[in-house]
């Protein structure tokens, strides 16, 4: 097992030979077995068949112009991420699939509808792109391409637009991204000695900006870490964790000026 992941109500296991293994709750299809397991308990009693051990995930697959669905063979994934009822994966030659809940875009197949299969993103092999890392947060999803733009799909916010499909985030254009939070409408990125933090209401503090602005729509730098070198980010619903290199001199520098929290 190389790496594990959980949505709100299920988990994925990927393996060394790049095969996804999932379980748990299967309503939107985010298990990826073809089936969103709904039975009738009575006439009007509807239940779901979890699966209660890792399932390998076996098809792979895309959509041509036509609706035509056709098979994707020799599939080995390298990387995945979970959302509430979603995932978005990664495979050995940086194709990008998702499957799962489909609303507001988060899938970035440019239509809202349930995929019980890993789909294929066209939209990379249109733009002839190679995704080489994916997020996701409670109702967005988040890629990497392999000249470092960064493309959201789905809403990171209550309101407004939603993307259908992959849009290019104009105002991370040229910064070398380190790591991604997401959380629930709020994403927290480290790239170039710097913090980037960026969600609309409601917010809880996990953006760092400060008391007199608690929220931004927009990609906003955290001016309290600039210059501080931070390999990794990570976000919870509601709440952010930093982790910063001490051995980079002006990081530790600032570190030492930071208030502390005693536990």
């Amino acid at each position: 097992i190389i790496k594990v992941g959980c949505g709100a109500e299920f988990s994925v296991i990927l393996d060394i030979k790049g095969n996804l293994h999932t379980f748990g709750l299967p309503e939107y299809g985010q298990l990826g077995h073809n089936t969103d397991g709904r039975y009738f308990v009575t006439s009007t009693k509807m239940s779901f068949h979890f699966e209660m051990q890792p399932r390998k995930v076996l098809v792979y697959m895309e959509k041509n112009k036509e609706g035509h669905v056709l098979p994707i063979e020799n599939v080995n994934i390298i990387d995945f991420a979970c959302g509430n009822n979603h995932t978005v994966a990664i495979d050995s030659k940086n194709r990008a699939y998702s499957w799962g809940f489909g609303g507001i875009g988060r899938l970035g197949h440019a239509e809202q509808k349930d995929e019980m299969v890993p789909r294929l993103i066209k939209f990379f092999d249109t733009q002839n792109r190679k995704v080489m890392r994916v997020f996701c947060g409670s109702s967005y999803s988040l890629a990497i391409s392999d000249i470092g733009s960064l493309y959201l799909f789905g809403q990171n916010k209550k309101t407004g637009e939603a993307n259908m499909y992959p849009k290019q985030v104009q105002d991370l254009a040229g910064w070398n991204i380190t790591s991604i939070g997401t959380g629930y409408t709020s994403i927290v990125i480290s790239a170039d000695d710097s913090l980037i933090a960026w969600g609309a209401s409601p917010t809880y503090g996990e953006l760092g900006l400060g008391d007199l602005q608690k929220s931004s729509s927009t990609p906003k730098e955290v001016t309290r870490m600039e210059g501080m070198k931070i390999p990794l980010v990570a976000l919870g619903y509601s709440h952010s964790m930093l982790l910063v290199n001490t051995e980079h001199e002006k990081t530790k520098e600032k570190y030492d000026n930071l208030p502390e929290f005693v536990v």
